[in-house]
């Protein structure tokens, strides 16, 4: 949005006031997990003016450091580090003190070839590389850190969506065409993922629900051997012996047809999901 430029704080706040101004009204609870591009005091302020719960990775300053080395550290079982620590802390030109949560790894030798790290703010001293968070979040530190890590998940999701729906194919030159493509790109998305709503095991909750993407539901349920005969006056889909999802396409063909055209539509998987 910034063309690769980092705003300034009073930039940020305009912004964080026109995504809030941009909330349905009946949004009750607000949440904001950000990158170290916004740690800043004026982001805090516009996240407590709107209500919103936040964690935020925190950028490195020699004051932090030192406030790094003298905290008391534990261990950390719930998460991949060696350490785990909080503390109360105030950055220089902030208003007051707020919570910040921190892990760290011990340093090990690095490998010629190694992937691109997370993008994290991380402290380097010699014994220790640091990931460090403020939150006004009371949760315990894996929960805070859990809860970091899920940002920018939307952007997997475009990236499906791109990939896999063929959004970013437009058709045509005229406006209204594309916008014709976009909706139905869209609309195959979220049908397919009603369609793993709607195949999942009864007993399954939120926790164990997995994403399946838009590609490998086509391999399962699409994309299969299979013959077109008819038998007895009907048109029937004979599958291999060998197919492994032989269950589950039968139980979501069942739920499928159980679907009736009435008042309104009877629940066909009879246990809700829950969290």
């Amino acid at each position: 949005m910034r063309k690769g430029e980092r705003p300034t704080g009073q930039q940020i706040a305009v912004h964080l006031d026109q995504v809030f101004a941009a909330l349905p009204k009946g949004v009750e609870r607000r949440y904001a997990r950000a990158d170290s591009g916004l740690y800043c005091w004026e982001t805090v302020v516009a996240y407590e003016k709107h209500r919103c719960r936040f964690a935020l990775s925190a950028q490195k300053t020699p004051r932090l450091v030192e406030e790094l080395r003298s905290a008391r550290w534990t261990g950390s079982p719930r998460t991949d580090a060696d350490g785990q620590c909080e503390f109360r802390y105030q950055p220089e030109g902030w208003g007051k003190a707020y919570r910040f949560v921190a892990l760290r790894y011990l340093k090990k030798p690095k490998p010629q070839k190694r992937k691109d790290p997370e993008q994290y703010q991380l402290f380097d001293t010699p014994e220790y590389c640091y990931r460090v968070f403020v939150t006004d979040l009371e949760a315990p530190i894996d929960a805070v850190v859990g809860f970091y890590r899920q940002r920018a998940g939307a952007e997997n999701l475009i990236k499906e969506a791109n990939n896999d729906a063929g959004l970013a194919a437009h058709p045509s030159a005229r406006w209204y065409m594309n916008c014709v493509h976009f909706q139905l790109a869209m609309l195959a998305y979220n049908l397919n993922c009603w369609l793993m709503l709607f195949h999942r095991d009864e007993q399954t909750t939120v926790a164990e629900l997995k994403h399946t993407t838009l590609a490998t539901a086509r391999l399962r349920f699409l994309f299969l051997a299979a013959k077109i005969v008819r038998h007895a006056g009907a048109v029937v889909v004979r599958y291999s012996d060998h197919y492994a999802e032989q269950g589950v396409l039968a139980r979501l063909m069942s739920r499928l047809r159980s679907i009736v055209p009435g008042d309104h539509f009877a629940p066909v998987v009879p246990a809700p999901l829950r969290v």
